[in-house]
């Protein structure tokens, strides 16, 4: 046996005949000996999907390690350590053992994607060897191996059919179609058919519904269509969230400016002539205050707040950093099949005798009724009933679990909603011959002994494309079971396919005809021969339904500025039908439309573009890709295989929970409910968290910016030898007060429309030019505040670090930052009115811990304070609230400004021309 050819991964093998297609893969279609299969496997390794190496625990731990803020941390924790204050030393340590170990281990979860698909193998299959039919592990197979499928089998390798009886396959998986494809060895015209299309081709972790096959594998592993998504999943990188860019900037710019004021004030230092030792527990206390040592525990605390909420509303984020990205999200592109809808076929309409009926319910469920358009139930009769449950395999639980073709599944539901027990009928009435269902002739045909008008006769019903069944027919029959021309009926059934189709219905014929006792012998002999002359009986339309809150979500994700796009492995016009039932107004555009266009004619169509029809892989990732160049921030959904790689790319891939392990592993939100809806609940709590965030910062920069001036001025003005407060007074602010304003943001409940606003621009960041100018305004007023005892009493300061114009400095700073955070519990709306919550009363705590550390003896020793005067106290209550009038003053002019804008944006709004979603 010569070599076989090794471009087998770019074959048209689907445009070949199987003896050609073998021929390429130098074997015969009777399957291969043992001693070539062990070359070939030696040569192309085992069937299996490989996955690209995974950072070891300590590599990712390095990472979080090389992050600035933690760097910047070890310096702090290097220099406390070295000039012996070992408690601070130990705290910034901890601190930072925290951060590393709970960021590596969140990116250890998000490592698994490629892995899991290796899961996915079926165990054994069914092949050619050796002359003779043999069972083997699925890894072993090889290109040139010849294997037997049948329905209930997994593919487990992509093969081009050689033989075929009545095939079909589901490969929602793989392409995203929702109905079950027919399959024949018939080859294709056309080597460039796109993958939905390959119809004398399996495809690997397909599954069979119907028939049997003799197939020959032509790819295995990561050869297979499944390996190319093995392979994009590999090089797709995870985008930075929003969250992460801002934090990462801002890290930088509080670093430089943090070492630069150390740098200035040790060098104030070395000019007034301090020794070594003061000069580093000077800027130890300036670094502490400088750094905003708990800012990336205080963050992670409020994501992770935000992950506990989002995961009582049934969805989990893979990273904490997730969670503020759901609230950046301006556009979501979601896949079909089994997201927006059920992933269940289902009868939606019935029309008989030229008299339409709608169905009702969902799914497989049995509760639903058949009725006219005017509502009233109306039973359809023998003919029907029979058509129904007689050509058919499949069964349907009460629970709704199916064994069998979907589409048959739908019928058993939909004869069960007109009173007829399809398991029971075909029980009662076996079948005598039948002809199997094949996409040559397309349609199916049983017959069966059944009782009719008084008689026991036999009765063939026949199930098919209407186009065939009508063509098959002479006569039809009506509503009330009377016998009509086909002619009279032929325009309407054509008319009433038309609109189904449009309406994105899937249509199947029904028809049956009566045989006379004297040709029983014939029909039973050539069954395909008595397909003719038939009795026309109804036009099923059927639908993969939409899941009963997937309109409302849409709508709801409109409202808050969020566009929205479908794309399914579905055709375009059926895509497109359900696109407008959604409430989606815009385009549609095939895969293979899609895939013509160049970038610059994609982003100049993507505002009109609202659904995508048959696409790849590759396509989602593109969809994604070109919302991202241009500015969106985007959420990919999604629940099969085919979309694991455009949910890696997005910023916020969204798995289902019953979808695949390696659709869940790639995503970074995982909907357990399967509930679109869910994910609008999951963009209105990422925009809580992001909000609280904003709100957080603000008090943590005002505090940070009050300290660094504090220690800039008194450094400058050589107030106490320059250190206006020490490393211990630093971190107590930091770690037994900040903490408690933070509570108190968290536990405030989110304001009302928030999910009635615009997505805020990820462009403007955290650290906009008006948020630095309110940090600094607040942080000045704190630092002004703080200024005044020590400025006062500057004559009479003592060389002990506890004196009262330290302590006053420390217990107004705290009081600053209590207050502060109160008042951004609502931003811009006043924080110090009612209601008044559990986080605000909580600041009874913090309040009483100051007043503590500054009256009990062996308290002042731990934090250098001394006890201070009524009057003292007195003093500090006043300037205190300097600081909250100067807040709550900024906070009404933000409320004017944006009243103001409100009410221009509406007047905009109301003037110009609606964006097309």
């Amino acid at each position: 046996m010569g070599k076989e050819d090794d471009s087998r991964g770019t074959d048209a093998w689907w445009a070949m005949e199987p003896a050609e297609a073998a021929a390429r893969l130098t074997t015969g279609l009777d399957g291969l000996e043992s001693s070539e299969v062990e070359r070939r496997l030696s040569r192309y390794g085992p069937n299996a999907l490989t996955a690209a190496p995974s950072a070891t625990l300590l590599q990712l731990a390095m990472r979080q390690l090389a992050d600035p803020m933690n760097l910047m941390l070890l310096a702090v924790t290097a220099i406390s350590a070295a000039i012996g204050q070992v408690s601070t030393a130990v705290m910034v340590g901890l601190l930072v053992v925290f951060n590393v170990g709970s960021g590596a281990s969140q990116e250890r979860k998000a490592q698994a994607s490629v892995d899991a698909l290796a899961t996915m193998q079926i165990p054994r299959v069914r092949v050619r060897r050796d002359g003779t039919l043999a069972s083997v592990p699925a890894p072993d197979l090889v290109p040139g191996d010849v294997i037997e499928l049948e329905a209930g089998d997994i593919v487990p390798a992509d093969a081009r059919i050689v033989v075929a009886s009545s095939l079909e396959t589901q490969e929602a998986a793989l392409t995203g179609e929702s109905a079950p494809i027919a399959k024949s060895p018939a080859a294709l015209t056309d080597p460039e058919a796109g993958l939905g299309d390959r119809t004398s081709m399996l495809f690997q972790n397909t599954s069979v519904t119907r028939g049997t096959a003799t197939v020959l594998v032509v790819a295995t592993g990561m050869a297979t269509e499944m390996g190319a998504i093995a392979t994009m999943l590999s090089t797709v990188e995870r985008v930075q969230s929003p969250l992460q860019k801002e934090l990462g900037t801002l890290t930088r710019i509080i670093g430089a400016v943090a070492w630069g004021a150390v740098a200035v004030i040790v060098g104030l230092g070395i000019v007034r002539g301090q020794s070594p030792a003061d000069l580093l527990f000077l800027g130890t206390a300036v670094a502490i205050s400088a750094i905003p040592t708990g800012l990336p525990t205080f963050v992670q605390g409020l994501l992770s707040w935000g992950a506990s909420r989002l995961a009582e509303a049934k969805a989990v984020v893979a990273s904490l950093n997730d969670v503020e990205t759901l609230g950046a999200t301006s556009a979501i592109c979601s896949d079909k099949t089994g997201t927006l809808t059920m992933n269940e076929m289902m009868a939606r309409s019935v029309w008989v005798g030229g008299e339409s009926f709608t169905v009702d319910g969902a799914g497989y469920s049995f509760d639903g009724r058949v009725c006219r358009s005017q509502g009233d139930e109306v039973p359809l009769g023998a003919p029907i009933a029979y058509a129904l449950a007689l050509p058919n395999d499949a069964t349907v639980s009460a629970d709704g679990t199916v064994v069998g073709d979907p589409t048959e599944a739908a019928f058993v539901v939909l004869a069960h909603k007109l009173g007829v027990d399809a398991p029971e009928v075909r029980r009662r009435f076996p079948r005598v011959a039948e002809v199997p269902f094949d996409s040559d002739y397309k349609f199916m045909a049983t017959f069966h002994h059944v009782p009719w008008q008084g008689e026991r006769r036999l009765v063939g019903v026949v199930k098919g494309a209407p186009d065939v069944l009508l063509a098959r027919s002479s006569t039809a029959f009506g509503a009330s079971r009377e016998v009509l021309p086909i002619a009279s009926l032929a325009d309407d059934v054509t008319a009433e396919i038309e609109r189904r189709s449009a309406e994105g219905l899937r249509t199947l014929a029904l028809a049956l005809r009566v045989y006379e006792i004297e040709e029983e012998p014939a029909v039973v002999a050539d069954p395909m021969a008595a397909v003719a002359d038939l009795g026309f009986v109804a036009v099923v339309g059927i639908v993969d339904p939409l899941r009963p809150e997937a309109r409302i979500a849409v709508q709801q994700a409109h409202a808050a500025g969020i566009d929205v796009r479908m794309i399914t492995g579905d055709h375009v016009v059926t895509a497109t039908a359900i696109g407008d039932e959604l409430g989606l107004v815009g385009e549609g555009l095939s895969g293979q439309q899609f895939a013509s266009l160049d970038d610059d004619e994609v982003d100049a169509r993507l505002d009109r573009l609202a659904v995508f029809g048959r696409v790849t892989p590759q396509d989602k990732l593109r969809l994604v890709q070109r919302l991202q160049a241009r500015g969106e921030v985007v959420a990919m959904t999604g629940d099969a295989v085919n979309d694991a790689a455009a949910i890696k790319q997005a910023d916020i891939g969204v798995a289902m929970g019953s979808g695949s392990e390696v659709t869940k592993q790639a995503a970074k939100l995982v909907l357990t409910d399967d509930n679109f809806a869910t994910l609008v609940r999951a963009v209105e709590l990422g925009r809580v968290v992001y909000q609280k965030i904003s709100s957080y910062l603000t008090f943590q920069m005002s505090q940070l910016i009050a300290l660094l001036l504090l220690f800039l001025v008194a450094s400058a003005a050589d107030l106490n030898d320059g250190v206006a407060m020490t490393p211990t007074q630093v971190l107590t602010l930091n770690f037994a007060v900040a903490i408690f304003a933070v509570v108190v943001i968290v536990m405030e409940p989110s304001p009302p429309g928030l999910m009635r606003r615009p997505p805020r621009d990820p462009g403007a960041g955290l650290a906009s030019g008006d948020n630095v100018l309110r940090w600094v305004l607040y942080g000045g007023v704190l630092c002004a505040a703080a200024l005044v005892p020590l400025l006062v009493g500057a004559e009479e300061l003592s060389p002990d670090a506890g004196s009262a114009p330290m302590t006053m400095a420390f217990v107004i700073v705290a009081l600053g930052t209590l207050t502060t955070g109160l008042q951004l519990r609502r931003d811009p709306e006043s924080g110090l009115t009612g209601p008044w919550g559990r986080g605000a009363r909580l600041l009874l705590w913090p309040v009483g811990f100051v007043i503590l550390v500054t009256e009990i003896g062996f308290l002042q020793e731990w934090f250098d304070t001394t006890a201070l005067s009524g009057a003292q106290w007195g003093a500090c209550l006043l300037l205190t609230g300097g600081v909250v009038v100067a807040v709550e003053g900024h906070k009404a002019w933000m409320r004017s400004r944006q009243h103001a804008t409100t009410a221009g944006l509406a007047v905009a709004e109301a003037v110009a021309p609606a964006r097309v979603r």
